[in-house]
């Protein structure tokens, strides 16, 4: 692995102790991240067919693994910086999940430096609950999803709960506990 995806994988390792379990946005992250179970993937492409390709391996060998608790984190490093072009990149991928079978498996997750929920101002902190250094495609494996949420209390609160910590924030403690984390280091 070359030091330039080494640097991608540190900064989104990062970003994921600092800002995804530490401020529990995500309350199952916390194990996956402990226990080692997240693969990092480091694509430095803009080409859509070659992300799909490697999508739909990726979710072969998730699948076939045999260890129901991965997950994979597909980190575009140097493409789809265009939030747009990411949506468009992202739609494309969950219908390749149904294309292949597998919607029922394998959530895909979205995220992304520029991610802007509709409605929202770009400046609006709740779109920090989905902003990350890199354009991210994250393949989840739904049984372990379901497991991971028997635990938690009121699941389909999680995004509201995420979105008022978020917002509850003083710019003090967003610039510190969230800013440095989820903007992209492109120096690596």
């Amino acid at each position: 692995m070359s030091d330039i995806n080494n640097a991608v994988i540190a900064q989104t390792c990062e970003w994921i102790q600092e800002v995804v379990i530490g401020l529990n946005l995500c309350p199952f992250a916390s194990r996956v991240f402990r226990n080692k179970d997240i693969r990092y993937l480091v694509e430095d492409t803009a080409d859509t067919a070659h992300c799909l390709s490697v999508l739909a391996q990726e979710l072969d060998d998730l699948i076939r693994g045999g260890r129901p608790e991965a997950t994979t984190l597909m980190i575009l490093s140097t493409g789809f910086s265009d939030f747009d072009q990411y949506l468009d990149l992202f739609a494309i991928g969950e219908a390749l999940l149904d294309d292949l079978g597998v919607s029922e498996t394998v959530q895909l997750a979205s995220f992304h430096p520029a991610y802007e929920f509709s409605g929202n101002e770009p400046s609006d902190p709740a779109n920090y609950t989905n902003r990350s250094p890199y354009p991210m495609l994250h393949l989840l494996q739904q049984r372990s999803v379901t497991n991971a949420l028997v635990n938690i209390a009121d699941p389909e609160g999680i995004p509201v709960r995420n979105i008022a910590c978020l917002r509850s924030l003083s710019t003090a403690d967003f610039q510190q506990q969230v800013l440095e984390y989820a903007h992209p280091q492109r120096d690596a």
